[in-house]
This record gives C-alpha cells, sequence and structure tokens, in this order.
C-alpha cells in the first residue's frame, strides 16, 4: 500500500512551473528573440521588424510545446538564452550613452 502512495505524489507544482516557464519564458525569450532578429536580418529596417515579428509567433509555439517536452531542468536551463538575445537585441540602445 504504501507502494502505491509515494507513488501518487503531487504533480501540482512541477505543472505550475511548467505554465510559467511555458508563458512568462516564452514570452521573454520571443521578444528578445524577435529584437535580436530585427537587428541582425539583412533587410531595411522595416521588413526586417516585421520578419521577425512574423517569425516570432512560430517561435512563440514550438517554445510552448518544447516546455512540455523536455525535463523542467532543462526547460529552465533554455532561459539562459535571454542573456545573449538581450545583448544582440537591445545592447546598442543600452550602452549608446555609455561611449
Amino acid at each position: 500500500m504504501s507502494k502505491v502512495s509515494s507513488a501518487t505524489a503531487p504533480v501540482w507544482p512541477a505543472t505550475l512551473m511548467r505554465i510559467l516557464l511555458a508563458v512568462f519564458g516564452g514570452y521573454a525569450l520571443t521578444y528578445y528573440a524577435t529584437a535580436a532578429l530585427a537587428r541582425l536580418l539583412p533587410f531595411e529596417r522595416i521588413d526586417a521588424a516585421i520578419s521577425a515579428t512574423l517569425l516570432s509567433f512560430a517561435l512563440y509555439t514550438c517554445y510552448v510545446l518544447w516546455v512540455y517536452a523536455v525535463p523542467l531542468r532543462r526547460g529552465l536551463l533554455s532561459l539562459l538564452a535571454l542573456v545573449p538575445l538581450a545583448l544582440i537585441g537591445f545592447g546598442p540602445n543600452w550602452f549608446a550613452g555609455a561611449a
């Protein structure tokens, strides 16, 4: 009997973490990736912004699906990608006054 009760541990904390990671982590990743793509794409500024925005919908959807497909720790490690994406996308604006 104790073997069965230990197997039914509550799964809601892990589920809540995945939901938060998918919604807020996905939003942050998509936000920074869109800014980085808009800066890196070799088009006119408006075309690069529109292209990056269109790609952001697919990126957000893929990230949400990916968060539920991998172990939770690997999903949390994906947030480390936010730092380089933020520096590529917004770094020139943030550090323009420092130069």
